[in-house]
């Protein structure tokens, strides 16, 4: 009864290995089933290469495992708790992609420069702060997914605006209306964080994007009036 849904996380993690976001067993991407309120997602240190359909595992919005004979990813209980609270997203991914990992460890936002992170977000990418002892030593998984929900509230960030966030030496997960979207997103946000990265380095002192151009760039994507793209 899952197999659509197996396959549809299938072919989202395969795309990590081709875009080049993973090496090994990193990362994991997930797909929401909400009517039945379940989602698939990668196994837990199982080579892309091996990996088929039927080793997808399904799991409920308390990460219980409904279906499957593998362990689910590590990282399943932050995947449960964001899709049990943004009850609008459809997938999401985990990445170590290299570039943005290096700004996780800085512990540093990236900071919006030009046009082309304007298309996707109009803010400056956020770093969520390294989790306390205490969270580490608790639920860690599920205190990961807290501190992502903690800097969107200090920050005022709209997870459908701001679509991916680094967690301070960790990395990067990103969301979307569906696993595709997700996996599109951890494309980009490597992106951005390695044009970011080149920027500073051949001028320190960049200074963000000026207001106006910010806006319009996001606001002709994205906003109530947009004309970019051919529409539906």
């Amino acid at each position: 009864m899952y197999k659509s849904l197996q396959e549809e996380c299938y072919e989202a993690n395969m795309q990590l290995p081709k875009l080049g976001l993973v090496l090994f067993t990193f990362g994991n991407v997930s797909a929401v089933d909400r009517d039945r309120a379940v989602f698939a997602i990668k196994p837990s240190g199982v080579d892309y290469a091996k990996l088929t359909p039927a080793d997808i595992v399904i799991c409920d919005y308390e990460a219980k495992v409904v279906a499957g004979t593998f362990r689910p990813s590590s990282d399943t209980k932050t995947h449960a708790l964001l899709y049990k609270t943004w009850g609008d997203i459809g997938g999401i991914v985990h990445t170590h992609s290299t570039h943005a990992v290096a700004w996780a460890q800085a512990g540093m936002d990236i900071p919006i420069f030009g046009t082309t992170h304007a298309d996707h977000t109009h803010q400056d990418i956020p770093c969520a702060p390294a989790l306390t002892d205490e969270m580490i030593q608790g639920d860690y998984e599920h205190e990961t997914g807290n501190q992502i929900f903690g800097v969107f509230a200090e920050k005022g960030l709209n997870h459908k605006e701001m679509e991916m966030v680094l967690l301070q030496n960790h990395g990067p997960f990103t969301w979307g209306k569906t696993a595709e979207k997700a996996v599109y997103n951890a494309a980009v946000l490597e992106e951005l964080a390695r044009m970011a990265y080149l920027t500073l380095q051949i001028n320190p002192n960049t200074p963000r994007l000026k207001d106006t151009l910010r806006m319009k760039h996001y606001e002709r994507k994205h906003g109530v009036n947009a004309y970019y793209g051919q529409g539906c």
